[in-house]
């Protein structure tokens, strides 16, 4: 198995990942929002949309 950040080969210690540095990239990716899926449905976009407004209301 290869790791799913650089591909290098894993290391059992940090499965799936080859290093705690891969991993930490990981994690990272996964709290900045970089693995979110896109939704279609148009109801979730206004309730999204509703919630920036709601906490960020310079930005309208």
């Amino acid at each position: 198995m290869s790791c799913p950040i650089c591909k290098k080969d894993t290391v059992a210690k940090y499965r799936p990942f080859c290093s705690k540095r891969c991993a930490d990239v990981d994690l990272g990716k996964w709290l900045s929002g970089d693995y979110a899926l896109p939704s279609g449905d148009p109801e979730e976009a206004e309730t999204a949309i509703d919630e920036i407004s709601q906490h960020a209301p310079h930005l309208h």
